[in-house]
């Protein structure tokens, strides 16, 4: 175990710091709701911004000299971590199976997986014939897609989805290439690997067959970036001759697709934060439509799955908080005919269910802890599956079947890499598929795993997930990285991360804030971290890092805060709230600039979002919610922090300007502290990096910023001012 000091330094001696840019203030004022705005920095905002999604080239030139100038001073401040972020990569990458390969998934005559090739950054898509079936050279491997050729000579390309025909003969498939999310399906023949002339261009990239083979169902991007149409393309026809087969007019509802695990029903969803709708496809008619299951109720949300001649679907009608499980019959689907099949039970938060012959299986969530339960359809009789540890991670893989007796699940914890079952549900036995390996070496008896609670300021219990080496002296000496995200109801899974175990082998504990806004503890630990009740999501991480201090874990000021998306919006609050906690902050594509981006329905992402944050242009009290958090508009002449924010030039999700904004108005507010570093990746959005090995190197200039923050070689530096 590596002790953690700072590799600039032990914190006693000041670390001279170059002069960071300097954004150019050009004033912009409005009124909203009577109070006066001020943006000196929205021009960072490119007006042509839509065509930099596409084309990043076309970024106007004074804003790219900025976010030039950014990056040489983030590469400047971060240079003599250079060899150490080498190291970290090297780390990382050694625990990576370079040829590794997903566990096949069967569907009728061949086994179907991905796998990499060692030093490939993106993934082979293969079948092989499956055991039992009379074909020739039934152990020969067919390289269906192969994701690396496809990326070769571009600066970003990310394959969102490869779905083979229920004939087997064809492959639709969709990528990414410029990091913006405007994905293009293609369609690929897999008896001469070619691909056909079928082009569509501008959609999500979910891709749904029907069942003849002939035709799939896909979701169309409007042209403010937002899911509103789902079409159905038949192979060998123009995209514009596509069939529409939704088109949806309120901007604030996102549109996916998806199918029963029969593969019987198209799936058609239509939903923001609060409320859902559904209609059904029929796939195995070629000139069926949609067909509403319930339509559309402020707070009522469901899914569906179909078994026989029922729809059995998870809902939350009827004040089932945590949700129940109802049945309809597929010839009146309408909420007055959902009996009961698993009711509700307070605290117990169903998360998921699908269909298998005879059996429902679903995932559900209790005390904070994930299980899977079986339940015999004929019977009413259940089983669970569930682990014997204080934090852990589960997953149910349905995979392509629907008449079978086998689930498979994932298995892992914060020390214990991935294991891989398929489970026999007549038997009950469970057989290991695969151990995910680590070349490196990895020994979990090494590690600690604990999961603690703080006492958040109106005395919730906020659960806290810990890693740490099993020879650490929690003596409050050492360092700490504290994750949180807290928004959608997203709740962050105690399993096994590779990437982290750098730090913990440095002398880190690792910790995962499951704060309200998640539903770790129910949808009511969501509820009561939204809307009006958002700032619980900001105080419950400041209780956690508290606790974590005062128990010995760390230290106040030997905490470095992360997060990423909403969960840099947390970073953002936090920084503000309480900037002496912290060593250092971390935020990663941070959702910082909040009021300017719900004010502005243009925006793609904006009117789905109201649900979550509130509408402050229609309601003046969300307006004055949202201005007492919003981290850009509340940063304040403070010392703060170290702080390293990091965005994607063709982000559609948080717009590349929100982390330039932030920095530029810190930098030209705060009264010491820092240094306060902005690295934008001008060639990838939302996600960073694509490649698996390319995404390293932002995550180690992220952990070489939290070692140097939390070894103290920033602690006593005055922010070179502008």
């Amino acid at each position: 175990m590596v002790s953690v000091t700072g590799a600039g330094g032990n914190g006693s001696a000041k670390t001279a710091l170059p002069r960071p840019p300097r954004a150019e203030i050009r004033t912009q004022t409005r009124i909203v709701h009577g109070t006066m705005l001020q943006d000196d920095y929205a021009w960072l905002r490119a007006e042509n911004w839509k065509d930099v999604l596409r084309e990043p080239e076309r970024l106007p030139a004074d804003i790219k000299r900025h976010l030039d100038a950014e990056n040489a001073y983030c590469r400047t401040v971060m240079a003599s971590t250079k060899a150490l972020q080498k190291e970290l990569v090297a780390e990382m990458r050694g625990r990576i199976k370079e040829d590794d390969s997903s566990v096949p998934q069967p569907d009728g005559p061949f086994l179907y997986y991905s796998r990499y090739r060692k030093g490939g950054e993106h993934p082979l898509i293969c079948r092989r014939p499956r055991d039992g079936h009379p074909r020739k050279g039934k152990d020969r491997e067919q390289v269906m897609l192969d994701a690396s050729a496809l990326a070769r000579g571009k600066d970003f390309f990310d394959l969102a989805d490869a779905e083979h025909s229920p004939d087997h003969r064809l492959l639709a498939w969709s990528a990414d290439e410029a990091g913006s999310e405007l994905h293009v399906i293609r369609v690929r023949d897999l008896a001469t690997g070619a691909d056909l002339p079928d082009r569509i261009e501008d959609t999500t990239g979910d891709i749904v067959w029907a069942r003849d083979s002939r035709s799939f169902a896909y979701v169309a991007l409007d042209a403010d970036h937002r899911p509103s149409k789902v079409l159905r393309h038949r192979v060998g026809t123009p995209a514009a001759e596509d069939e529409l087969l939704h088109d949806e007019v309120d901007a604030g509802m996102f549109v996916d697709i998806g199918a029963t695990q029969s593969g019987r029903f198209l799936l058609i969803k239509i939903g923001d934060h609060d409320t859902s709708e559904t209609m059904i496809l029929d796939l195995t008619a070629d000139a069926a439509r949609p067909v509403m299951i319930a339509p559309r109720q402020a707070g009522r949300r469901y899914d569906v799955e179909h078994h026989g001649d029922d729809l059995l679907i998870l809902t939350n009608a009827d004040g089932a908080e945590d949700f129940r499980i109802v049945t309809a019959p597929i010839a009146d689907p309408a909420p007055a005919s959902w009996r009961d099949l698993v009711p509700h039970k307070a605290g117990r938060l169903i998360l998921d269910h699908v269909c298998l012959r005879g059996r429902m299986i679903r995932l559900e969530r209790e005390d904070g802890l994930p299980r899977i339960v079986i339940r015999d359809l004929a019977s009413g009789a259940e089983s669970s599956i569930a682990f014997d540890e204080e934090a852990y991670g589960l997953g149910l893989d349905a995979g392509y079947e629907f008449d079978t007796d086998t689930i498979r699940f994932i298995y892992a914890s914060m020390a214990r890499p991935a294991e891989t079952f398929d489970y026999d549900m007549a038997s009950a036995e469970r057989t290991l598929l695969k151990r995910q390996e680590i070349p490196s070496g990895h020994d979990p008896a090494a590690y600690r795993v604990r999961r603690v609670f703080a006492k958040a300021k109106d005395g919730a219990l906020v659960p806290v997930s810990l890693l740490h080496r099993a020879d650490l002296v929690l003596d409050g000496s050492a360092p700490c990285l504290l994750y949180g995200y807290g928004s959608y109801g997203s709740a962050m899974s105690a399993s096994f991360r590779t990437r982290p175990l750098s730090l913990v082998d440095r002398g880190f504990v690792y910790a995962i804030a499951h704060v309200r806004g998640g539903t770790e503890k129910g949808w009511g630990w969501y509820l009561d971290g939204k809307r009006q009740n958002k700032t619980n999501t900001f105080t419950d991480f400041i209780a956690a890092a508290e606790m974590l201090a005062d128990e010995g874990f760390t230290a106040r000021g030997r905490i470095v805060a992360e997060g990423g998306s909403a969960g840099g919006m947390l970073m953002g609050a936090v920084a503000n709230m309480a900037p002496d906690l912290f060593a250092g902050i971390v935020a990663e594509v941070p959702f910082v600039d909040v009021l300017n981006t719900i004010l502005d329905e243009t925006l793609p992402l904006t009117p789905p979002e109201w649900p979550e944050w509130g509408d402050p242009i229609r309601d003046e009290a969300a307006f004055r919610m949202i201005a007492s958090y919003s981290p850009y508009d509340n940063v304040k002449p403070q010392a703060y922090p170290p702080i390293l924010a990091m965005g994607g030039l063709t982000d559609p999700r948080v717009t590349y300007w929100e982390p330039a904004k932030w920095v530029a108005r810190l930098r030209a507010t705060m009264t010491g502290g820092g240094p306060v570093l902005l690295h934008t990746n001008m060639d990838a959005g939302h996600g960073g990096a694509a490649g698996r090995f390319d995404s390293l190197k932002e995550t180690a200039l992220a952990y070489a910023f939290a070692i140097e923050a939390a070894g103290g070689r920033w602690s006593i530096v005055e922010q070179a001012r502008a």
